[in-house]
């Protein structure tokens, strides 16, 4: 869900860009916060638009009542973007299902309080 929410956030501010003729630096910095800040950003905040149609979300590991903050949401994405799916292979192995990057991290994935 997400991958399809970068996509069409990079496609429509493609378009914009292009027809204001928007400067360099202006596309660079959206291209940075659409690959990069939208994951922990929006983790920080509650949860990514994929996380809460699916009615997901990433808290801390220790307090499952506290939101993470953006240095733990910053080094769960990292560790999950440079270990792809070899991230995922310890969650049967944990006994909160934990994949390595929400061990780096210091979080787990719970679902969300109706």
């Amino acid at each position: 869900i997400d991958f399809g929410v970068v996509l069409t956030l990079i496609f429509v501010f493609s378009q914009i860009s292009d027809s204001m003729n928007f400067p360099d630096w202006l596309r660079g910095f959206a291209l940075l916060f659409v690959f990069i800040l939208y994951e922990p950003t929006l983790q920080t905040l509650g949860g990514t638009i994929g996380n809460r149609i699916k009615g997901i979300n990433v808290r801390k590991n220790e307090d499952l009542d506290s939101k993470i903050n953006f240095f733990q949401a910053f080094i769960r994405f990292i560790v999950k973007a440079l270990l792809g799916w070899i991230s995922f292979l310890t969650i049967h192995n944990d006994d909160r299902s934990r994949a390595l990057h929400d061990m780096a991290a210091g979080t787990v994935m719970i679902e969300a309080k109706k």
